[in-house]
C-alpha cells in the first residue's frame, strides 16, 4: 500500500511554501530538489535582493497577471501578499516596502529569504531529498509515486509538481514539470519567454553596450493595431543587440503573437520635459556653447557613451559646430530625445527570461485546490502552471499562494 506521504518535486518558492504548510499540517512531507541547495532561482531575483511580494491586495495581483489572472483568485484569497509579509516577519526576516509596492528583505539579501524558507521547512518537519525525478508513477488514475534517475522509487499518495518553468536553466528550471504533466495526460500551452529582453532591428555601438539609463519613459506601439499598448517609467539598459532593463522586461509581457517589426519601443529620454521646454533648453545650450561641438551639447543631456549613437540617430555629425545647427536639425534632436524609436525584431532566448509564459493548462487544474482534474493526488504549484505576472513581486506571490493552497488541499 502506498505510504501516506506528500512528495513535492522542486525546492523553489512554490515547493518550499507547499512543504512548510504540508508539514505543519502533520503530513509526512518530502521535498525532492535536484540541486545541492534549495531556492537557487530566489537567490538571483531582484538583482540579488529578492522582490518577495508586492504590498497590495489580491485584486491588484490579479490585475498584474495578464495570463489567467482570475485562476489565482482562490489561491490569493487563501494566502495573500499580507500573509506572505506576515510569514517572513513572524519567521525572523524583516521586510520593507519600496516604490511601486515592491517588498524586499530589510537586509537587501535574497539569501535571507531562502534561509527563512529553508529553516521554516526544517522546523516544520520537512525532509529534503536531493535526487532528480525522472518519471511519475500513476496507478488506477491515482498518483502512486515517483521514479528517480538513480533507479530508486519514492512512494507517495500526494504529489505536488513545483518545478518552475524553463527560464534560467542554470538554476535547475529545465522544464521537467511539463514532461511530468504530459505523462499524466495534461495539455501544455506552448512556452514563450516573458519578462525578457528584446532584440531590435537597430543596433547600438560598443560604447553604449550595457549602458543603464535611469528615469526614462517608454511607450510600446503595436503597429498592426496602430495602438499604444503599454507605457512605463524607470530604468532601461542598452545592449548591442537591443534593449533590456526593468521597463523593457515588463513591456515584453504585453507583446502577444510576436512578429518581427510588429512592435516599436518609443524611448523618451526626457519624460519630465515637454517638447517646447526641451527646445528652449537646447537653445540655451547652443547659445552658451556657440562654437562648441554638437557632441559637447549632447553631453549635457545624456551619458557620453550614447553620444555617438544618438548623433547618428539624429542624422547630425557629432563634430558639427553648435552655431551651425539649423532649426530643422534642432527639431530633430527634440523629436529623438522625446521618441527614440526602436523596432522589435523578437524576444531574447527563453533562458534569459525571468518567467515562462505557457505551461500546464489551467482548465485541467482545480483552482480551489491546485489538484489535477485528470489524476487524483496530483497537484501543481508555481510557474509550471500557465500563469505569468508582471514584474514587481507578483510572480513570487503567485508561487507562494499556489504552493500554499496545494499543500492545504
Amino acid at each position: 500500500m502506498t505510504e501516506e506521504k506528500t512528495l513535492i518535486i522542486g525546492g523553489g518558492a512554490a515547493g518550499l511554501m507547499a512543504g512548510i504548510f504540508s508539514a505543519r499540517s502533520g503530513r509526512n512531507t518530502v521535498i525532492a530538489e535536484k540541486n545541492p541547495k534549495v531556492g537557487r532561482k530566489l537567490y538571483i531575483t531582484g538583482k540579488g535582493r529578492c522582490n518577495v511580494t508586492n504590498n497590495c491586495d489580491a485584486k491588484t495581483v490579479i490585475a498584474n497577471t495578464p495570463t489567467n489572472g482570475r485562476f489565482l483568485y482562490s489561491a490569493l484569497s487563501a494566502f495573500s501578499p499580507a500573509d506572505t509579509i506576515a510569514f517572513f516577519e513572524e519567521n525572523g526576516c524583516p521586510l520593507k516596502t519600496e516604490r511601486g509596492g515592491r517588498v524586499f528583505p530589510v537586509s537587501d539579501k535574497a539569501a535571507d529569504i531562502v534561509d527563512t524558507l529553508r529553516s521554516a521547512a526544517v522546523n516544520a518537519g520537512c525532509r529534503f531529498l536531493h535526487k532528480t525525478a525522472e518519471h511519475i508513477i500513476i496507478k488506477n488514475g491515482c498518483i502512486s509515486g515517483v521514479k528517480m534517475t538513480d533507479g530508486s522509487e519514492e512512494e507517495c499518495s500526494k504529489l505536488i509538481i513545483a518545478t518552475g518553468g524553463r527560464s534560467y536553466p542554470l538554476t535547475g528550471s529545465t522544464g521537467d514539470g511539463y514532461r511530468f504533466a504530459e505523462e499524466a495526460g495534461h495539455t501544455i500551452i506552448p512556452l514563450r519567454p516573458s519578462l525578457v529582453p528584446l532584440e531590435t532591428e537597430e543596433h547600438y555601438g560598443y560604447d553604449a553596450d550595457g549602458l543603464l539609463l535611469k528615469n526614462i519613459g517608454i511607450r510600446v506601439l503595436d503597429t498592426k493595431k496602430n495602438k499604444i499598448i503599454y507605457t512605463d517609467f524607470g530604468e532601461l539598459e542598452l545592449k548591442r543587440w537591443g534593449l533590456s532593463g526593468a521597463v523593457v522586461r515588463s513591456a515584453s509581457a504585453h507583446m502577444k503573437d510576436m512578429e518581427p517589426g510588429r512592435y516599436k519601443i518609443c524611448i523618451d529620454m526626457k519624460p519630465a520635459l515637454d517638447e517646447k521646454t526641451l527646445d528652449a533648453r537646447l537653445l540655451r545650450e547652443i547659445d552658451s556653447l556657440h562654437t562648441g561641438l554638437f557632441a559637447d551639447m549632447l553631453s549635457t543631456l545624456m551619458p557620453r557613451a550614447l553620444i555617438g549613437d544618438f548623433a547618428g540617430i539624429c542624422g547630425i555629425a557629432a563634430d558639427k559646430r553648435c552655431s551651425e545647427i539649423t532649426r530643422a536639425e534642432r527639431a530633430r534632436v527634440v523629436s529623438c530625445l522625446k521618441s527614440m524609436d526602436r523596432t522589435v525584431s523578437g524576444f531574447r532566448p527563453i533562458d534569459e527570461a525571468i518567467v515562462t509564459s505557457g505551461g500546464v493548462c489551467v482548465k485541467e487544474i482545480d483552482p480551489k485546490t491546485m489538484q489535477s482534474r485528470l489524476v487524483s493526488g496530483l497537484y501543481f504549484a508555481g510557474e509550471v502552471i500557465d500563469i505569468d505576472c508582471y514584474t514587481g513581486g507578483f510572480n513570487i506571490q503567485a508561487a507562494f499562494s499556489t504552493g500554499f493552497i496545494a499543500s492545504r488541499s
